[in-house]
């Protein structure tokens, strides 16, 4: 069994707000959010990344009653919210309609870092007898997915994926063929992480944040010249996805079809970093797209702004190409910052059509990559959109979009 699969539905909690609109006209702007991380504990080096897309203090009460976010860490809260407000986008009133089997998929790379530190604290502090049972539940990676299948009632597949930034596409294939082949009648799947002061000043201290400029600014520069690290975020993003005949028949607006998936690794990539082997994955992006047969109109790319990220994924798309001319190329996360969620509700926005702006900062070409993301309007909305995401440590992962 075999069915088409759509997204119906995108619920967003991000440093930019709530829903994807708020999220479309940052895109749209190009411009991001940096926040200044509490430094006070004296983690950070000197001269190190100060800021992060934070989400701060948004109201999520709308999405999570007070009673039940009281007993979720900060991810599980976002993931929460990010999955109702999907299911309200995508027109479902689960009131009103019998419950349907619902898988859920969920990727993370760095989990609930703050239930995590607040348990070893406790252990250090107070030794093992003391570490609180509701810390315990939450550190684990697994905790947001488990929290949004209670919410609402999904009772089928649930899975929590660590595969960097590669996760998130991965969690949507997954939770595609969960549905397509039959296993579930409708699914969730998404992304998720936090920022903590000790996470941020440990990847300041490895050197994957950028840091300040001459003028003071920290600027991610995806594929581009002077590029020096990325900025970090947090939030969740969250997709509904169903049977293309189901949402047709209860007149759901369509975001996008997931027209495809794949995926590769890079076996050259150290365990915290990004390998050489774009021969190796340019071959397998390439067999995807000649399966396929049709012309790509966008891709929206995983570029960071991480120095050796950001070459090997340029390397990567010239030669999954073949020396033809890219489509534009879109890097969301030098506007909406890396982790966090925001990359994937990118994907669909720009696959539904939605236009994003090159990031600041991104308009000097770096030789070795040889080109820049797209500047202005797309002159014809987007057919197909191929999504690209090669992460630290290896794994690749591939999604095509396409307007239904």
């Amino acid at each position: 069994m075999s069915r088409a699969v759509v997204v119906t539905g995108l619920g967003v909690v991000s440093a930019h707000g709530l829903g994807r609109e708020a999220l479309a006209a940052a895109l749209a702007a190009g411009s991001p959010i940096a926040t200044d991380v509490d430094r006070s504990a004296g983690f950070h080096p000197a001269g190190a990344a100060r800021t992060a897309a934070l989400v701060g203090a948004l109201d999520l009460t709308a999405w999570l009653p007070a009673a039940a976010a009281r007993r979720m860490g900060r991810p599980s809260r976002f993931a929460v919210a990010a999955a109702r407000m999907a299911i309200v986008d995508a027109g479902i009133d689960l009131a009103a309609s019998p419950p349907a089997l619902t898988a859920v998929a969920m990727a993370t790379t760095f989990g609930a870092a703050s239930s995590t530190e607040a348990l070893l604290r406790e252990m250090r502090e107070a030794g093992p007898e003391a570490a609180s049972p509701f810390q315990f539940t939450e550190c684990v990676a697994n905790a947001p997915a488990a929290q949004v299948a209670l919410s609402l009632g999904a009772r089928g597949a649930n899975f929590t994926l660590m595969q960097g930034e590669a996760g998130p596409l991965l969690a949507v294939a997954r939770a595609a063929r969960e549905v397509s082949a039959g296993r579930a009648e409708r699914a969730l799947a998404g992304a998720v992480d936090e920022v903590t002061p000790l996470l941020h000043a440990i990847l300041a201290r490895f050197g994957a944040l950028a840091r300040p400029d001459r003028s003071g600014a920290e600027r991610s520069r995806p594929l581009a010249a002077g590029r020096d690290g990325y900025t970090l975020g947090e939030g969740a993003s969250v997709l509904v996805l169903e049977p293309e005949v189901v949402a047709r028949a209860r007149g759901a607006r369509i975001l996008a079809r997931v027209r495809g998936s794949a995926g590769a690794n890079d076996p050259s990539a150290p365990a915290g970093g990004w390998g050489s082997g774009s021969v190796g994955l340019a071959a397998a992006l390439r067999r995807f797209l000649t399966a396929d047969g049709t012309r790509i109109d966008r891709i929206v790319s995983g570029a960071s702004g991480a120095r050796r990220g950001d070459l090997l994924e340029g390397s990567v798309l010239r030669r999954a190409f073949e020396g033809a001319p890219l489509p534009p190329v879109h890097t969301p996360k030098g506007i909406l910052a890396e982790h966090g969620g925001g990359f994937l509700a990118a994907a669909v926005l720009a696959a539904a059509g939605y236009p994003i702006a090159r990031p600041l900062g991104c308009d000097e070409v770096d030789p070795e990559i040889g080109f820049l993301a797209h500047a202005g309007q797309l002159p014809h909305p987007p057919g197909r959109t191929l999504v690209t995401a090669l992460a630290s440590g290896g794994p690749a992962a591939w999604l095509l979009l396409e307007q239904p």
